[in-house]
């Protein structure tokens, strides 16, 4: 029976992408009540900020799945801890120095190399790389370098609103923390479906199939983002 289980989940877990992305196909979409809230605001807002930051990350399926590809073969929590640090560095500089610098960036675009970085986690857990150049790029500084992208994600879809002066470094400071904590509360269920997983055999046969999955969602989101970029 236990054997089956993960079947059913890796099945599960496709067919929810399979919906999940043609319906939402914009990863750093916002909510109609978030988007009345970041128009409307006005002075230090803390708890508002705090919530909003939480919600888009864990509702901002690229991030996620470009944490699912980071933490795909990380065993050690020590390692978990390391790239995830890297992640979250290179995300709050650019988040933070983004909108403070007043620093606009195309959003398809930026969204468009956040699509991109899905597709390199994917193909570097398949051991593209090395395969085609013989060796893989520096894993770290990847992700620290595609956490600087991600950053500059959230930094565009807030400039978007023309946030006012009043309050803007506590406010974006509590989205950034906000931010962190969605992380961490994704990276818990992250992690606890992967270990899950690791304890059974259909996570070494399905590892191709999943990090293929990852790559044809990261592909979707940059297809996406570029036709965006183009009509508009």
């Amino acid at each position: 029976m236990f054997n089956v289980l993960p079947r059913y989940g890796v099945l599960s877990f496709i067919a929810l992408l399979a919906i999940w992305l043609p319906i939402e196909a914009f990863a750093h979409g916002v909510d109609e009540s978030t988007r009345a809230f970041l128009l409307e605001n006005t002075g230090i807002q803390i708890m508002p900020f705090l919530y909003t930051g939480a919600k888009h990350m864990v509702t901002g399926y690229d991030h996620l799945l470009f944490l699912v590809g980071v933490l795909f073969f990380l065993y050690k929590s020590r390692d978990v801890l390391l790239y995830v640090s890297m992640f979250t560095l290179g995300h709050s500089v650019t988040l933070l120095f983004g909108v403070i610098s007043d620093i606009q960036v195309n959003a398809y675009m930026i969204d468009a190399i956040i699509g991109l970085s899905v597709v390199y986690k994917g193909f570097d857990n398949l051991g593209g790389f090395k395969r085609i150049f013989g060796k893989s790029p520096n894993a770290k500084l990847a992700v620290l370098i595609f956490g600087l992208f991600h950053g500059f994600g959230l930094a565009t879809k807030l400039q978007e609103f023309q946030l006012p002066s009043e309050g803007l470094i506590p406010n974006l400071i509590a989205f950034n923390v906000g931010v962190e904590l969605g992380q961490f509360t994704a990276l818990a269920f992250i992690l606890l479906v992967i270990n899950f997983w690791r304890k059974h055999s259909s996570f070494n046969r399905f590892a191709t199939n999943t990090n293929c999955l990852l790559m044809s969602a990261g592909f979707m989101l940059v297809g996406f983002q570029l036709t965006g970029y183009f009509i508009n």
